[in-house]
């Protein structure tokens, strides 16, 4: 039985990064000087503009959600649940918050003395780098915003798989410099001239003696403390704080961090003595961290024979585990690995095309279905592709047909090498029935659509997720225009979409306990796929297909689409995207921890606190399922 606030607190942050790499005592100084916070529903943390104060934060219990205002509108950045941290601009960058922290359902929050908290971590660089990546990862400015659209990469645990740490920094090459003599006037112009935010002072040799910043010139100038005349000796910090041109990104990212400063002197020797060579700024270090997922997919690219894309997919398998172990949204890490997928999969077809006798004689694509069609796919599962080829004449089909059956096999081929397991259904390319022309396609889901049964909806709806991986756009597009129109003629292929959809109820029975598997192998264990992820997935697909919206196959992107159009059930469908992707990334936690697909849960080695996560998840699924009920008219139609 603990005796005071602060143990239990303390037993609390122990459990999660970056606390749990602090020692007890450290963590229970710290804990004595949590603040703690009960916030309801709406209440708000802070706001975006707001100066930063002097404490970032942990959730205890319920969730935040961190919002940009986008053109008066509240745009979900990303959520923070029960062991997250988040508000850690200042501890980063001391800069105004650039997000709104709101609670999204009561929520108890701890708010960790910044002050405190520093002179516990001192020195411990994996705390720092499990920071950085926080505030990487939930920063929002114009410049990360970007990034993140494209890449996300954070900094990888140190072993013989790291690919970023040790990756040399990219600083600049030729830093805008002014002599001692020169005054802050001639110094500012200069800046402002070229656009940039700082200037080395450096002395007769070329030695940096100081640096002038926006800061410096608004804090000192602007407040009438030296006039705007004054030399720039007088304004300048200094010493400045200096490194070697080799030094790698978790160095500079550190220094920055242990000096409070945002912009580190490269010289000929790392010494203050040397002649200045570069200057490596806040920015350089996260277009770094942007930017390192092409070492792996350079790797894809230049690779000759499937060995080589299987040790480069197997990297992207730390990548994963590195991501999973520091906390950053899924949102990223599915970018991140989709792409890696998408990249495998084209180069092997890349590799297979020179192995056929002929070029292929017309036009084709290869797609992706299932979870890699949703960009869903994070650990090895089955394949599941078709093909796709342009029309030709009724006497030269079977030929055409039996040349990509023949492509198909050498690329599911080196996918199965790869790790992606042949499917038990064979519903892959190199089967007859999933590569047809594109009339043929046409036909077939046409059929599907307007004469639905059992089959059909078990077809139709793996391949509705399905996206191009490599080949001509134009027949997909054809496809996907011929599809949605024949949805515009039927309702009946909604409802059987529908009782499809909501035929695993709440994963959770009476006495709100899980519903495990019943006899077999599994017996006694929760099948998160099936009772979790699936009913979102499909209630997500039919949804998105009633709305006849094209180009969304993501789960989560397909319900925050919805939320967009439907703003009466906004916090329903946001809701539903953030139980997915929490349920998805907890899957493939288990799956990396068990070495398997993560599928199926043993109960008893989760934590109390992982049990409710997983419970808060459900909720959604119900209320979603009672959406479809009534809106598609399913009660008589079960």
């Amino acid at each position: 039985m603990k005796n005071s606030i602060a143990e239990r607190v303390r037993d609390f942050l122990k459990m999660y990064p970056p606390f749990n790499l602090l020692k007890s005592e450290k963590l229970l100084e710290i804990a004595e000087e949590v603040v703690i916070t009960y916030l309801e529903k709406g209440d708000i943390l802070f706001k975006e503009g707001d100066s930063f104060n002097e404490h970032f934060y942990i959730v205890r219990n319920g969730s935040i959600s961190l919002n940009h205002t986008n053109k008066n509108t509240q745009e979900i950045v990303s959520m923070s649940d029960a062991g997250d941290v988040f508000g850690v601009r200042p501890l980063i960058a001391q800069e105004n918050y650039k997000l709104t922290a709101t609670a999204h359902e009561e929520s108890i929050i701890y708010a960790i003395p910044i002050k405190g908290f520093q002179l516990a971590a001192e020195n411990n660089s994996k705390v720092y780098k499990y920071l950085i990546t926080a505030f990487a990862t939930n920063a929002y400015d114009p410049y990360t915003t970007k990034e993140n659209n494209e890449i996300f990469v954070d900094y990888l645990p140190n072993n013989s798989h790291d690919i970023v740490n040790f990756q040399s920094a990219n600083y600049t090459k030729n830093p805008i410099t002014c002599s001692e003599k020169t005054s802050l006037r001639d110094a500012a112009i200069k800046m402002s001239a070229l656009k940039i935010g700082c200037i080395i002072v450096i002395d007769k040799e070329k030695k940096p003696v100081g640096i002038i910043t926006n800061s410096d010139i608004k804090n000192k100038i602007a407040t009438g403390k030296f006039p705007i005349e004054t030399a720039v000796t007088n304004i300048m910090s200094s010493p400045v704080i200096t490194n070697k041109k080799d030094l790698t990104v978790a160095d500079g990212q550190l220094q920055m961090i242990k000096y409070n400063i945002g912009h580190l002197c490269i010289t000929k020797d790392g010494t203050v003595n040397s002649k200045l060579i570069g200057v490596l700024t806040h920015h350089d270090v996260l277009a770094t961290l942007g930017n390192s997922p092409t070492v792996i997919l350079k790797e894809i690219k230049r690779a000759t024979r499937t060995k080589k894309l299987r040790a480069a997919r197997l990297k992207a398998n730390t990548l994963l585990k590195s991501y999973l172990e520091q906390n950053i949204p899924l949102t990223h890490i599915l970018k991140v690995i989709s792409q890696i997928n998408d990249a495998v999969a084209f180069r092997a077809i890349e590799i297979a095309l020179p192995k056929m006798p002929t070029p292929p004689p017309v036009k084709f694509s290869w797609l992706a279905l299932g979870s890699q069609g949703r960009k869903e796919q994070l650990l090895f599962t089955d394949q599941d592709n078709a093909l796709v080829f342009e029309d030709v004449p009724e006497e030269k089909y079977k030929e055409t047909q039996a040349y990509f059956i023949e492509l198909a096999k050498y690329v599911t081929k080196s996918l199965n090498k790869i790790g992606f397991e042949y499917c038990e259904a064979d519903m892959m390319a190199s089967n007859p029935e999933w590569c047809k022309s594109i009339t043929e396609w046409k036909n077939q889901f046409e059929n599907w659509i307007l004469k639905p049964d059992e089959k059909a909806i078990l077809l139709s709806s793996i391949f509705f997720d399905y996206s191009r991986i490599y080949g001509d756009k134009e027949l997909v597009n054809e496809l996907s225009t011929t599809i949605y129109e024949t949805l515009e003629n039927t309702s009946l292929f909604f409802k059987f979409l529908g009782r499809d959809a909501i035929k695993s109820p709440s994963p959770l029975g009476i006495f709100k306990q899980f519903l495990v598997e019943q006899n077999g192998e599994q017996k006694d264990l929760f099948n998160i796929k099936s009772r979790g992820l699936m009913p979102l997935i499909d209630a997500a697909r039919l949804l998105i297909l009633s709305k006849h919206i094209k180009g969304i196959n993501n789960t989560s992107e397909r319900f925050e689409k919805l939320a967009e159009l439907e703003p009466n059930n906004k916090e329903l469908f946001e809701s539903c995207s953030y139980a997915f992707k929490a349920l998805s990334k907890f899957k493939t936690k288990q799956g990396l921890l068990n070495n398997n697909s993560g599928k199926f849960i043993e109960l008893a080695t989760l934590t109390k606190e992982e049990k409710l996560k997983l419970k808060r998840c459900f909720k959604p699924i119900h209320e979603i399922q009672e959406t479809l009920k009534f809106r598609f008219d399913l009660k008589n139609f079960l």
